[in-house]
């Protein structure tokens, strides 16, 4: 069985954690650079990762997702948010970035830039908050890999009040909202679901060759 298949058996959902461990500052690096290096259409990257640690900032969202416990027991949350809303300078910035990072003049870039803007900037709000959102679940897709990787254990979460959320983290005059969590650390011995067997569809099922 390959690698890539047995971190993928050996993950779950992580109910409890264990609080006495925590995810080294190496390991939170590397997980980050993953999540950093992950892909998003016209590589605009439209979404901002929040890791916390802080634990009356936790204590605060944990309130706002119902009481779970993983959002005060595991070693970081992270919050993946999308932008609500953009202008041209998202691709602006993204072009600048290419620029310099690829040492290739702006102006050779800008058909490939008129071609971004011409797709997205007339779309209406809720759509471009739509697809923003979408870009982040693929960088959460990454990080959940990543962390399996590394054998530190996840959760994703998409059990909480995004307005509280934003609320409490002042992400509405940051033009950003909350789309889904990532609990970070080491599942405990007493989380029982790490023994559960996978429930998957079947091949059969999941899959059509044409």
């Amino acid at each position: 069985m390959s690698t890539s298949i047995e971190t993928r058996n050996w993950r779950y959902a992580t109910k409890k954690f264990d609080t006495s461990k925590k995810v080294s500052d190496k390991d939170l690096e590397t997980l980050l650079s993953a999540i950093r290096l992950s892909p998003s259409s016209y590589g605009l990257q439209p979404y901002h990762v929040l890791v916390i640690s802080d634990p009356e900032t936790r204590e605060e969202l944990k309130k706002a997702s119902w009481g779970q416990s993983q959002i005060t027991d595991a070693s970081q949350i992270l919050v993946f948010t999308n932008f609500t809303d953009f202008g041209e300078e998202l691709v602006d910035s993204y072009l600048e970035n290419a620029s310099e990072t690829r040492n290739i003049p702006l102006d050779g870039l800008q058909d490939y830039g008129n071609m971004m803007k011409s797709s997205l900037m007339d779309l209406p709000t809720e759509i471009k908050s739509g697809w923003a959102s979408r870009q982040a679940y693929i960088a959460l897709g990454n990080a959940l890999q990543a962390a399996a990787e590394l054998k530190i254990d996840a959760c994703p979460m998409e059990g909480f009040d995004p307005a509280g959320y934003n609320k409490i983290l002042g992400l509405d005059d940051k033009n950003l909202n909350a789309v889904v969590v990532m609990a970070l650390g080491y599942r405990s011995e007493e989380d029982q679901t790490q023994h559960y067997a996978k429930v998957r569809k079947s091949k059969e099922e999941l899959f059509t060759h044409i």
